[in-house]
């Protein structure tokens, strides 16, 4: 039994020429379809397999396949080397599976907390009221940026270790 081949058309506009014509001359964007499965029997069964179609959709690419590729590989010898480097690969796993489930858990909490009707409007201005005082205790006036300025590089050197 012979495959026949028929138009697709759930395709999304926005990802091709609006302005191309396909085979029958309509504007529209252009797609491949593969041919229909035959039919056959399966074994041991009274009834057939339905056909299935497949629809490919081909873009161009406006960079080269060589550009994206030369970095891939950059990129992984870089997380290679620093894989090998550590000591306790164990540790570092189980921190960012930790981080990863801490995340999630974080992102329910904070979704069930939008769900409540009064809090999020009283967080929010919780969060403008302070944002407002931490602007003037320490922005507006020269002497306080100064001295923020002076505070975010002592810790920055007290967490990287420099003593510069």
């Amino acid at each position: 039994m012979a495959a026949t081949s028929t138009p697709c058309g759930l395709f999304s506009r926005a990802l091709f020429d609006p302005h191309a014509t396909d085979s029958r001359g309509q504007l529209g964007p252009r797609s491949v379809c593969l041919p229909l499965f035959p039919i056959v029997p399966r074994k041991n069964a009274s009834c057939y397999s339905r056909p299935a179609s497949r629809s490919v959709i081909a873009m161009a690419n406006e960079g080269t396949p060589a550009e994206a590729s030369s970095e891939l590989p950059e990129i992984v010898t870089t997380i290679k080397e620093e894989w090998n480097k550590l000591e306790d690969k164990y540790a570092v796993a189980s921190l960012v599976f930790a981080g990863i489930i801490a995340l999630w858990s974080a992102t329910g909490i904070i979704s069930a907390i939008d769900r409540l009707p009064i809090v999020p409007g009283v967080l929010e201005l919780v969060g403008i009221g302070y944002t407002g005082w931490f602007i003037y205790s320490n922005l507006i006036f020269k002497p306080d940026r100064e001295a923020l300025l002076e505070k975010v590089k002592s810790t920055y050197s007290d967490i990287i270790g420099n003593n510069s």
